[in-house]
């Protein structure tokens, strides 16, 4: 039984909601992906702020009809498709995905769309191997501390070094 023109309208309505909130979108190949695989790419997705949508492409054509920020999508859409719309933390969205084919050896990322460009298999890849927030924070964090070490450190020693300073002058005085 075929889908009714309201009820494609809707999909059509939600993709359009969707993407506008998107920051970029993975095109996986799911052929082969059993249904519990596929609910697990999704809760994996859910921590990540990101959605895994199954779609025909025909209707993510409609959705992407008309926004240019989109159009480069429309190459992606041949065959059996899975769309990963990710919002927010990029890396963490594309790293989900890459631990989840890791895990099960089955899809294959056909491309990506970020800012209207498409994305090479490398340039996906770079992403996925970037480090995540919370690393970011606890890398600058770190780097932030070593430096105010160095600093008190610095300043501690200002002191010792006057007075051996003083000291030396001092003692050269006396003789």
């Amino acid at each position: 039984m075929g889908r009714t023109l309201e009820n494609k309208q809707q999909i059509v309505g939600e993709l359009k909601g969707l993407l506008a909130e998107t920051e970029l979108a993975l095109v996986l190949d799911f052929k082969g992906l059993s249904i519990k695989e596929m609910s697990d790419l999704r809760d994996r997705l859910r921590v990540t702020n990101s959605v895994c949508k199954v779609t025909k492409n025909t209707l993510m054509r409609r959705a992407i009809d008309g926004d240019s920020s989109w159009a480069n999508l429309d190459s992606l859409l041949t065959g059996t498709n899975a769309f990963v719309l990710v919002k927010g933390d990029v890396g963490a969205g594309v790293k989900a995905v890459r631990s989840f084919q890791n895990e099960f050896k089955k899809s294959e990322t056909k491309g990506a769309l970020f800012e209207g460009k498409l994305l090479s298999q490398d340039e996906i890849k770079a992403i996925a191997d970037l480090p995540s927030r919370e690393e970011l924070m606890a890398q600058i964090a770190g780097a932030i501390n070593a430096v105010a070490t160095k600093v008190a450190v610095g300043i501690n020693e200002v002191p010792t070094g006057m007075a051996r300073a003083l000291k030396q002058h001092a003692e050269g005085g006396d003789s």
